[in-house]
């Protein structure tokens, strides 16, 4: 679970981010799609190793309507992280990635990178790279979105080549709502999504908004699959961009990888 000391040193890690001098660690962008602070998961992964730089679109719906609202800002956002002295960029926000198919996925990954000047991915380039990385291929997927929302995400995994066995979604529309759902919650949805799922090699799950972190390891025992979640493995695909490893032991398959 996430703790007050967490958020904490994702505050400092902000804080800090625009410091320099030799050997400092490297800067990474993120898009933020919401106006939250730095995802706290950034410094339990990565305390000391990279330094965060993040700017917000102000997303205010996970639906295509508020997607279509904030999409344009994405290139400038992109720009000004390069400017602020990124080294590399990532837009976070996986259904703001998938929402319009895969060629629309990598447009903006392009985007981000000629805007930036920096090497860019999204946050649904992560998903997909990190499912390849640990074999999954017949997916159960469990998402915060609505039925909308999940029929977009089947057609872009589709797009991907991904068979999507079984999507369950938590209905969540307002960005504001991610906050009450509960780690006890989310948990029992992920298990009752990946048990219920027959022969499925993997499980998605997908929102960045959604607190994962420290999920991923005891739904991987639970249920015998590896898991892939949008936040720690879209920072783990971010910080491989700057010439890390990206590795991180004790949550899970993917990120000790």
């Amino acid at each position: 679970m996430i703790t007050r000391r967490d958020l904490l040193l994702a505050s400092i890690a902000g804080a800090t981010v625009n410091a320099s001098g030799a050997g400092s660690p490297p800067v990474l962008g993120l898009i933020l799609p919401v106006d939250l602070v730095i995802p706290p998961e950034a410094a339990v992964m990565y305390p000391t190793s990279v330094r965060i730089q993040a700017a917000s679109l102000g997303l205010k719906t996970m639906t295509p309507a508020g997607y279509d609202q904030v999409v344009d800002r994405i290139g400038p956002v992109a720009m000004e992280l390069g400017r602020q002295g990124a080294q590399a960029v990532i837009l976070m926000g996986t259904s703001l990635s998938f929402y319009k198919g895969a060629a629309f996925n990598r447009e903006l990954a392009k985007r981000c990178a000629e805007a930036s000047g920096r090497p860019a991915t999204t946050m649904s380039n992560a998903v997909v790279e990190g499912l390849r990385s640990v074999g999954g291929r017949r997916l159960a997927v469990a998402t915060a979105y609505d039925d909308e929302v999940n029929r977009r995400l089947q057609a872009f995994l589709d797009e991907e080549g991904f068979e999507v066995l079984k999507i369950r979604g938590l209905g969540i529309e307002a960005v504001g709502d991610i906050q009450n759902v509960t780690r006890e919650g989310l948990l029992k949805f992920c298990i009752e999504v990946a048990e219920s799922t027959r022969g499925a090699d993997a499980l998605l799950v997908s929102c960045g908004g959604l607190r994962t972190l420290d999920l991923i390891a005891p739904v991987e025992q639970q249920c015998g699959i590896p898991v892939v979640t949008s936040l720690p493995h879209a920072l783990q695909a971010g910080v491989r961009l700057l010439g890390l490893s990206g590795r991180v032991n004790g949550y899970g398959r993917l990120l000790s990888m």
